[in-house]
């Protein structure tokens, strides 16, 4: 069966590795019989900033404006930017959403273009607002997490680093990188409902040589020959959690996972080591 795969992209040189990482997902996909959409937000310039000005006719309480609120309801009444609509659109008629990060790029004499990895440990700010204007709509507390609106659909990140793996290991400076996708997969993507593949990360390419480079993008290619049946990152589903005491852990839950060594997931270790690679490995 055809999948549509929608990729939103953000980097602005077409030169450059995310780029050529971009290029060989759209066409590995498009081999397989799929359509693939590109948003590339730098070439379409998209605004960034979550503000007053993403909803047509007005808001409804402006001296206690609260964007969560305003941008739900102007959702249901098809009152949002026609930029936001757009995207909206892609991602509704989207089976697998692939964010493709970057950082800032390096130009080299001979070499093509290459980027840095994420900015600041997270994603560029023209992608968190992205994030924050086009998956506004998704951000409900009735429907959250395994219930969420987009739990028939598929997400994942990738992205590039400016440093070798060792560094974002849990003895390394910038800390494991497990913690660092947690608020990422988590908090954004499994929040809003999606089934998160494991993370494409290109460790370093910058520093590396073309044949390093060509054998990273060889790699991808072939992850890309199976993706669609690949396990997804796991996340304890809503049931876990007591609505009526706060969204805790049920006694129940915590007792089956007191005799474990390591804790439930990142972000709920019950005061245990926090379990490796859960977020960057299937099915963990």
């Amino acid at each position: 069966m055809s999948k549509k795969v929608l990729i939103v992209y953000a980097h602005e040189s077409p030169a450059s590795f995310n780029a050529a990482a971009k290029d060989a997902a759209v066409a590995a996909l498009t081999a397989q019989g799929c359509t693939v959409e590109v948003s590339d937000l730098y070439a379409m310039k998209f605004k960034a900033a979550a503000t007053t000005e993403d909803i047509t006719g007005g808001v409804k309480d402006a001296e206690n404006f609260c964007y969560a609120k305003e941008i739900k309801l102007a959702s249901e009444e098809g009152r949002l930017a026609d930029d936001i609509k757009k995207e909206q659109e892609k991602l509704k008629e989207a089976d697998l959403v692939i964010f493709q990060l970057t950082g800032v790029n390096i130009k080299m004499t001979i070499k093509p273009v290459f980027q840095f990895p994420m900015y600041w440990s997270s994603v560029p700010a023209i992608m968190k607002g992205w994030m924050d204007r086009v998956l506004g709509f998704a951000y409900a507390q009735e429907k959250r997490y395994s219930e969420g609106i987009f739990k028939d659909k598929k997400a994942m990140l990738s992205f590039t680093t400016d440093c070798p793996e060792s560094v974002y290991s849990d003895t390394g400076i910038n800390g494991d990188i497990n913690v660092t996708l947690w608020p990422l997969q988590n908090g954004i993507l499994n929040y809003c409902g999606f089934q998160v593949f494991a993370p494409q990360i290109f460790w370093d390419p910058a520093t590396g040589s073309p044949e390093s480079r060509s054998s990273m993008l060889e790699g991808w290619r072939r992850r890309l020959q199976n993706l669609c049946v690949e396990a997804s990152v796991y996340f304890a589903p809503l049931d876990y959690f007591d609505k009526e005491k706060g969204f805790l852990l049920k006694p129940e839950v915590k007792e089956k996972y007191a005799s474990k060594e390591c804790g439930l997931t990142v972000g709920i270790h019950m005061g245990k080591p926090l379990p490796a690679n859960s977020q960057t490995k299937a099915g963990v």
